[in-house]
């Protein structure tokens, strides 16, 4: 597996991931509310994030180059360059549960290591997907917080992670 930038090109295979609307929340959270996505909801989104700089969109591919698996490293915080967030974690759903979204989420932390020189990674994870709790457990992040979310498809507990690097 690579880690490459995201090309626009990635935004309908990703958006064919989300097949579900509980997928799309699980995924995104509040960011998108809207069901299914349009291929290029994805782009349209990302865009105007990436002219600021503190937006890194990654995309994972397999050996043959096909796109496996994507996510988005951002700072959250204007005024702090000493922690990133991981977000919009996803595997193609044919390759869930074989390790791919582990060797992804390694290959960020190394990429985190080697260009952004920050101290911590965070992220957030729904309590109902224990599946993706329990990959960042393996990749070596750390509950520190639980909290509410509102979402148009009902109130779900956010379990917040940081890892020290």
């Amino acid at each position: 597996m690579i880690l490459r930038n995201y090309k626009k090109e990635d935004s309908p295979i990703i958006a064919t991931w989300l097949r579900t609307e509980e997928e799309l929340y699980k995924w995104s959270s509040d960011r998108f509310n809207k069901f299914p996505l349009e291929e290029n909801d994805i782009e349209e989104n990302y865009a105007p994030q990436l002219e600021a700089g503190r937006f890194f969109p990654l995309t994972a591919e397999d050996e043959e180059g096909n796109v496996i698996g994507h996510f988005i490293i951002r700072y959250p915080r204007e005024d702090d360059d000493s922690s990133v967030r991981f977000g919009f974690v996803v595997v193609d759903p044919k390759l869930r549960g074989k390790g791919y979204g582990k060797e992804m989420l390694l290959l960020g932390v190394e990429y985190v290591k080697e260009n952004l020189f920050v101290k911590r990674i965070d992220l957030g994870v729904f309590d109902n997907n224990e599946s993706a709790k329990h990959c960042y457990e393996a990749v070596g992040f750390k509950e520190y917080a639980i909290r509410d979310c509102e979402l148009p498809i009902g109130k779900w507990k956010c379990i917040d992670m940081e890892m020290f690097i």
